[in-house]
């Protein structure tokens, strides 16, 4: 049986294990804070299973899941990837872009698994929506539009853009199958903590063989509400998503702008909700994980994924501070 150590019981920590818990494996927990270890005791797990350090079970598992704060995912992913371990990683996998290659290209060097935690890609609604954009039901894709806000607490191990609008940076990526060619940004700290934003606005300029595919990414902690939206806009067909809604997530519309002489008419054609799967993403990453370490496959979300995400972000805090768009090579 696949051996797991799950690093990291914090918030989102506590998803894993709830997660982790339900899938065919022998799982282990490192949790520094003793007090946090109670929930994994609660679900059933031996105390020669739990431990306030990681190392107690380093040479024991199969692979480590690390969901902890973002500064410690660059040294912990080494010290597993060179133990000769697979590595499942929360976002961002690193918080440089010259971390994450390294990091990349040692998993590549020591033929590990190493999966980032891009969890939208996992969504079936995203799924849907990738398939129908690479298969020409969108026509060209004019544009993407997302909305990742809502009222909650900051994070303190990074910003709102490494936090959250990372998210649809890797989406974008993902449906689009490149990375953009331009980035602009604006970034605030309404909240005066420094050196850590509380709201962004992204806009990303995608070079495809259809032309140009303009992305907008908005983020911030304040909108009342819990906003995971996503829309595309087609020549051909146009989509609303709700990565929010349990289910049925997903509505097209076959609008188009039509040109009759010298002028465009708005041509409003049938709207159609689309059935997906009810499937929880966490769920299935991290079943995709353990996938990867039976069967060596490479995982949906690698490393160079991460990467890319990553490089996009340093070119948008450059544009932040210079207050100009950033060309990326």
């Amino acid at each position: 049986m696949t051996k797991i150590l799950l690093l990291g019981l914090g918030r989102w920590g506590a998803n894993h294990l709830r997660n982790l818990n339900a899938l065919p494996i022998e799982l282990y927990v490192a949790e520094r804070d003793a007090k946090l270890l109670d929930p994994a005791r609660k679900l059933g797990l031996p105390e020669a299973r739990l431990t306030t350090n990681y190392k107690d079970f380093l040479s024991k598992v199969d692979g480590a899941v690390v969901v902890t704060p973002a500064q410690t995912h660059f040294p912990l992913c080494k010290e597993f990837l060179e133990a000769g371990k697979d590595v499942f990683v929360e976002k961002p996998i690193t918080l440089t872009s010259k971390e994450a290659k390294e990091l990349t290209e040692l998993a590549e060097k020591n033929k590990r698994i190493l999966q980032v935690g891009h969890i939208f890609r996992f969504d079936p609604a995203s799924q849907w929506l990738k398939n129908a954009i690479r298969s020409g039901q969108f026509g060209r894709v004019q544009m993407l539009r997302s909305n990742f806000s809502g009222f909650k607490r900051p994070r303190n191990d990074s910003g709102m853009m490494f936090a959250d609008a990372i998210h649809f940076v890797d989406l974008f990526n993902y449906f689009l199958g490149k990375t953009p060619k331009r980035v602009h940004a604006i970034l605030q700290d309404f909240l005066g903590r420094g050196d850590k934003d509380d709201a962004c606005f992204l806009s990303l300029e995608y070079e495809t063989d259809k032309g140009l595919t303009w992305a907008t990414i908005e983020t911030n902690y304040f909108l009342p509400g819990k906003y995971r939206e996503v829309s595309v806009m087609g020549s051909e067909l146009s989509a609303l998503c709700d990565l929010n809604a349990p289910k049925d997530k997903i509505k097209t519309f076959a609008n188009k702008h039509v040109k009759e002489g010298n002028e465009f008419k708005a041509v409003e054609g049938a709207s159609q909700v689309i059935e997906t799967k009810a499937e929880e993403p966490l769920k299935a990453e991290l079943q995709a994980f353990i996938d990867s370490i039976q069967t060596r496959k490479a995982p949906l979300a690698d490393g160079w994924a991460g990467y890319e995400s990553v490089r996009i972000l340093e070119a948008a805090q450059e544009s932040a501070k210079t207050g100009r768009t950033v060309t990326l090579p």
